[in-house]
């Protein structure tokens, strides 16, 4: 029989992320990005993170600023040290996201919030 975890639901200035999975080797997570928000323009030096698209549409924006769209029932993975932006335009995005753990692991290039 399987045991129930405990979910941590974060706040953050663009919506918010539910942890609901996290061992030693990895880490789940549902984020929710409002309408019109994005997240950090940011790499990892270890984390490794394979993305989920569950409802709207996702864009992100790599290094040199190209685009990439992707909708409802995409996935795709982001390497250590891949540039990368989350964001949505004109709907809230909601996604999962499998990643290694290493939680701690964002270097922030760009913030519309001021985080460091």
């Amino acid at each position: 029989m399987g045991v129930v975890l405990k979910q941590k639901r974060i706040e953050k200035p663009w919506g918010y992320e539910i942890i609901w999975a996290q061992t030693k080797d990895y880490v789940g997570k549902l984020l929710h990005i409002n309408a019109g928000h994005r997240l950090s323009k940011q790499y990892h030096t270890q984390k490794e993170e394979t993305v989920y698209v569950l409802s709207g549409i996702l864009y992100d924006v790599d290094e040199f600023d190209t685009v990439q769209q992707f909708k409802t029932g995409d996935s795709f993975h982001v390497a250590p040290g891949q540039i990368h932006r989350f964001q949505a335009w004109a709907e809230a995005v909601d996604f999962i996201e499998v990643s290694t753990n290493h939680l701690e692991d964002v270097v922030r290039l760009d913030d519309d919030y001021k985080r460091t």
